[in-house]
């Protein structure tokens, strides 16, 4: 399948939210990407709510202070889910030590109703 308008649309709301360093714009961007109820779930984090969503979204940007999340790929839709894949990427030299794929469900309005993120590539662990 190929992306219709709505993922394609649903997903730049996302990463607005996810780079959105500001907590007054983080919150918009939020609140314009998800339903109140909206709902974010991965290995390190299962929230929902606006207000645990954007500090997730505060924690993973002090966690990794300069870096940006850049969609990569096409999105890929089908009913109301679509599927993407990401990259976080720094802003001084281009490295991107995070990647994965997330699955969204969309609600009527076109905002997002949950997501089901996925991590392909981490940072390996600090060994003592």
């Amino acid at each position: 399948m190929t992306a219709q308008p709505q993922y394609e649309t649903a997903v730049a709301r996302y990463f607005e939210a996810w780079n959105a360093t500001d907590p007054e714009a983080r919150a918009k961007a939020v609140a314009a990407a998800w339903t109140e109820d909206g709902g974010y779930t991965d290995p390190l984090a299962d929230v929902s709510g606006h207000d645990q969503l954007a500090a997730v979204i505060a924690g993973a940007q002090e966690q990794f202070p300069g870096f940006v999340f850049r969609h990569t790929g096409t999105v890929d839709g089908h009913h109301h889910t679509a599927r993407f894949t990401w990259e976080l990427v720094s802003t001084a030299d281009g490295s991107a030590p995070v990647a994965g794929f997330d699955v969204i469900t969309l609600a009527e309005d076109g905002r997002i109703r949950s997501v089901l993120g996925f991590l392909d590539r981490v940072p390996a662990a600090p060994t003592a």
